[in-house]
């Protein structure tokens, strides 16, 4: 089974821009609110009862080209469960959602539940823990992960009421490079000016807890769910940094621990060399976050440029990669 490249599931909202297109490459249309791209998604037959800014629901990836042209993920999963699982077969679902997001405008103040109430709150959905890796920035860009030491459930409650959430908000300023891991319970926001790879379980459940006190064209605020977001909150958490990468090999190919957590573990490749992601026993999941490559499996050679995702089953032969420039390789699969 060779690697599989899918179409991208494009998404718009208020908050998105045009470097989706522009800067990675995807199909974009004219207009200037391009949010997301859903590169790997598995989610057509999960219900979610609260609708995200930026999704619908039943969406998942259909292959573009190659054997398997036109199949929805799902029915890999369902035929080819052993050839693109591995060790890992049995799974019902893709067990990663893997995007980029274009966050021209700041994103609304989130919290993202646990897998015990995401069963509880919004049921079947997972739980939904994420890592962000930042591929652009624009000075002064930050993202709001976690919250500052000593605010409890009434204090972020307090701050809901008088809109004064922001204070309570542990603030940190960003650049293209870092990633910042999100576990589920984490109060979190984008920025506006960033551009971002994002791996996390396959889940679109997000409860809105402020949007920054703003209207839409009618004068109206959107929905909150403050209730389920207090839930969900990990007070116990406090402020998140950005990563520490963990070098697992240096030189010529550098190679960077990112995440490691039950549900994915990311490394970074950084190398202006050839080299070769082996064959295991596992998927893994290939984004290109920076420079232009080729990759080569059995007979297939194809391009591998900025913005581009393949998922290398676990049945496929070793992959070589030849970069035409230095590049910076996200590697994902779950452990």
């Amino acid at each position: 089974m060779q690697p599989l490249e899918f179409q991208p599931v494009l998404k718009r909202a208020r908050w998105g821009g045009r470097r989706l297109g522009t800067v990675l490459g995807k199909p974009i249309g004219l207009e200037a609110d391009y949010a997301e791209s859903w590169e790997i998604a598995d989610l057509a037959a999960r219900h979610v009862r609260l609708q995200p800014a930026a999704s619908n629901v039943g969406d998942e990836s259909f292959v573009a080209r190659g054997e398997f042209a036109g199949w929805p993920l799902s029915r890999l999963v369902a035929e080819r469960n052993a050839e693109l699982f591995g060790r890992q077969s049995g799974l019902e679902q893709f067990p990663l959602l893997v995007k980029f997001l274009d966050a021209n405008d700041r994103l609304s103040v989130q919290v993202h539940p646990d897998d015990q109430r995401a069963q509880r709150l919004d049921p079947p959905a997972n739980g939904k823990t994420e890592a962000w890796i930042i591929i652009g920035d624009r000075p002064g860009g930050v993202v709001y992960a976690g919250l500052n030491e000593g605010v409890d459930r009434g204090a972020l409650r307090r701050a809901v009421e008088d809109g004064t959430v922001d204070q309570c908000l542990h603030r940190i300023p960003v650049l293209a490079g870092d990633c910042v891991f999100i576990p589920a319970g984490t109060v979190h926001a984008i920025g506006e000016g960033l551009l971002l790879a994002e791996i996390q379980q396959p889940s679109d459940v997000t409860f809105r807890l402020y949007d920054w006190g703003r209207v839409d064209a009618d004068g109206q605020p959107r929905p909150l769910h403050v209730e389920e977001a207090l839930e969900c909150t990990d007070f116990a958490r406090g402020p998140i940094d950005p990563v520490e990468p963990a070098l697992l090999q240096v030189g010529d190919h550098r190679i960077e621990e990112l995440v490691r957590c039950p549900y994915f573990e990311l490394r970074r490749h950084v190398t202006r060399h050839e080299f070769t992601i082996p064959a295991v026993d596992h998927f893994r999941v290939l984004m290109m976050l920076h420079g232009h490559a080729r990759w080569q499996c059995g007979g297939d050679e194809r391009e591998f440029p900025h913005g581009r995702t393949v998922l290398v089953p676990a049945a496929a032969p070793q992959v070589r990669i030849v970069p035409q420039s230095e590049v910076h390789l996200l590697e994902a699969f779950v452990p």
